[in-house]
């Protein structure tokens, strides 16, 4: 019995504590062998589908035809998943349709940076066939990352039902007045990448917390002066 529900744990989900610069625990919940697994599978007959219809369009074009096939054949395998983990909130249609997210380890949205060396080395996780080395290393990893995730520092969750951006919560950007050091600074920037993995009580809390360098901030002026600081390096 307790070996069934080992397995049972290994593949379906498990939570994953990590603590944040600003001394809070999130516990995030991590996703298991067998909804990734479904999540795959849905993005595979995506691709399979868009490559069959393009396909039978393109014939009309001849050589032509079969030289952009090609190149949407590449975009597909090496961007599909890139461009929609940093533009969809770390999700491909597949991990929405199962409810899951690719974020950062330390539970900060994933980056081009990692989304691109997490998807470069899936070409390992697939050998020697059927992502063999890939599953191996969910079902031994203890946060559940394959070889690309361990690589890039990434873990797959399901998705809170508040989604973050690049500019956490989509509020205006408030201009910093007072003058902070740069750990104050990214104590905000976490706050405002993190605010959508945490409760209305736990955010207000965290906010609580930061308040005193602000004088009077609460939960949305800081969201706020988030999105001003991510928009500032940005642009540096």
């Amino acid at each position: 019995m307790r070996k069934q529900k080992r397995l049972s744990r290994l593949l379906l989900d498990t939570a994953y504590n990590i603590g944040t610069p600003e001394g809070v625990e999130l516990r995030l919940p991590v996703a298991g062998l067998a909804p990734r697994s479904l999540a795959w599978l849905v993005d595979a007959l995506i691709k399979f589908a868009t490559l069959t219809v393009l396909s039978i369009f393109l014939q009309v074009l001849g050589d032509l035809g079969g030289g952009i096939y090609l190149l949407i054949v590449f975009v597909l395998l090496w961007f599909y998943n890139v461009l929609f983990e940093i533009f969809n909130h770390g999700a491909t249609p597949g991990k929405r349709a199962l409810g899951l997210r690719v974020m950062n380890a330390n539970g900060t949205p994933v980056g081009w940076s990692g989304s691109l060396l997490r998807n470069l080395v899936r070409f390992v996780d697939v050998l020697p066939g059927c992502y063999a080395f890939g599953c191996a290393s969910v079902l031994l990893s203890r946060q559940f990352q394959r070889l690309g995730d361990l690589a890039a520092g990434t873990i797959v969750v399901y998705a809170p039902k508040t989604q973050a951006s690049g500019k956490p919560d989509g509020t205006p950007p408030v201009p910093l007045k007072t003058r902070m050091t740069l750990d104050e600074q990214q104590a905000i920037v976490s706050f405002g990448e993190r605010a959508s993995l945490l409760n209305e009580e736990r955010a207000e809390e965290l906010a609580a917390i930061l308040t005193p360098v602000l004088e009077d901030a609460d939960r949305a002026r800081l969201l706020g002066h988030a999105n001003w600081l991510i928009g500032e390096r940005s642009a540096s």
